[in-house]
């Protein structure tokens, strides 16, 4: 049986990763309307570490909505790697260790 602060832990977990998720497919749509008004870009390495941290379906879900840096391997290879290391890592962490 789970105790309560394992519950609590999971619950801000999960709000963590929605935020995160949210902010990464914000972050996809924000950068790509900056691109067609010629405004000052999101850099790629923030867009990448929103990813690294939590938030790679998120931005990989911004990327194809907005079709943005679609044409870019850093993103379309990058981005999905992340995603599959962390989920792996996460099974590894719930169930294996």
């Amino acid at each position: 049986m789970e105790s309560i602060t394992e519950i609590v832990n999971l619950n801000y977990l999960l709000l963590y990763l929605l935020a995160i998720n949210i902010i990464g497919f914000l972050a996809m749509g924000i950068d790509k309307f900056k691109a067609k008004k010629g405004y000052w870009r999101t850099p790629e390495g923030t867009l990448m570490t929103i990813c690294l941290i939590g938030g790679g379906i998120g931005t990989i879900a911004g990327m194809y909505t907005f079709r943005h840096k679609t044409k870019k391997l850093k993103f379309t290879i990058g981005m999905p790697t992340i995603l599959i290391a962390e989920i792996v890592l996460v099974f590894y962490l719930l169930f294996i260790k």
